[in-house]
């Protein structure tokens, strides 16, 4: 089987993490007997048109069993190029935001296979509508966590590796400050009232990740909505205690897990909670396993099945 996937959030000098994900599932499919491409071109509204001239000079020149887009917009430009069959995974803001949400929800309707990077975005979520669940037509298509690269690491080693104090207590926000949506407000409230240094994210390099989520006493998803949620399940295959919203895949993998909570944002129950985790010496959750079943092998284990299905139906 031959596959383009499509994806419009390359990384650049900035956000060298963006799009790492769906770089992690190329790889797992090539290891797994695929014969993957992939092409990658930078947001913004003057990238798509040329994006859509060179898929369709990628289809014309190559013979492709199917193609595979990653975020709404990517799949717009992939249908218009021609793609056929076409199968979309939709991430979190391609269905949320006001004004790409219902563009998503419009090429869904097109398209062979509408792919969730989880079964939340098929419903409403913060007040905002989800994909449409039409029978035969849906899947849900995470991408996973890597976990040849996250595990658990000893904290201390990893704050001395990032210059860190390894003293200092620290609580840790994966995301980028800026994203309104990550809710970084609230995080920066539920560190300065338990007494800990706030660590952010948003430009660390893929590779030294692991290190950043080990050397915090617990991570904090503060969102306001997830499309998947994949630096919770990256936490917990370093065995990292988190503290979420429940969005995305947050009450799937964290539902009893000791030293973790999932629950709706109350600045002093968070508070509370982190204080509790930050007066322990080394404090840990046992979520590898959960991280396990959710790798980015078995993820793309289930997308080559998706294939499969696809062109077995016959898709167009």
């Amino acid at each position: 089987m031959r596959v383009l996937v499509v994806m419009n959030f390359g990384p650049d000098p900035a956000t060298p993490q963006r799009g790492r994900w769906v770089v992690d599932q190329v790889e797992a499919l090539r290891q797994g007997g695929l014969e993957v491409d992939l092409f990658t071109f930078q947001p913004g509204k003057r990238n798509y048109l040329p994006a859509v001239r060179a898929i369709r000079r990628r289809l014309g020149s190559d013979d492709y069993d199917l193609i595979h887009a990653h975020y709404g917009l990517a799949g717009w430009c992939a249908l218009l190029a021609g793609a056929k069959p076409l199968i979309v995974t939709f991430h979190g803001t391609d269905v949320r935001h006001r004004v790409v949400g219902p563009l998503s929800r419009r090429l869904s309707r097109r398209i062979a296979l509408t792919a969730g990077a989880s079964r939340a975005l098929f419903g409403s979520e913060a007040g905002r509508p989800g994909l449409a669940l039409e029978p035969g037509r849906n899947a849900v298509l995470p991408c996973g966590a890597d976990l040849s690269r996250f595990a658990p690491r000893d904290r201390t080693e990893a704050r001395i590796r990032l210059g860190l104090d390894p003293e200092s207590p620290r609580l840790f926000f994966p995301a980028d400050p800026g994203r309104p949506e990550k809710r970084f407000d609230r995080a920066r409230e539920v560190a300065d009232r338990a007494g800990a240094t706030l660590l952010t994210g948003g430009g660390i390099d893929p590779d030294e990740m692991s290190l950043w989520l080990n050397a915090a006493n617990a991570v904090l998803v503060t969102s306001d909505y997830e499309g998947f949620g994949l630096a919770c399940l990256e936490s917990l295959a370093c065995d990292v205690p988190v503290i979420s919203t429940p969005v995305g895949i947050a009450p799937h993998v964290l539902g009893g897990l000791p030293n973790s909570l999932c629950a709706d944002f109350e600045l002093e129950a968070w508070s509370d909670f982190a204080g509790g985790l930050l007066a322990k010496e080394d404090p840990r959750t046992p979520g590898r396993p959960r991280a396990e079943s959710l790798s980015a092998r078995r993820m793309a284990d289930r997308v080559a099945l998706a294939y499969g299905e696809t062109l077995d139906r016959g898709e167009g």
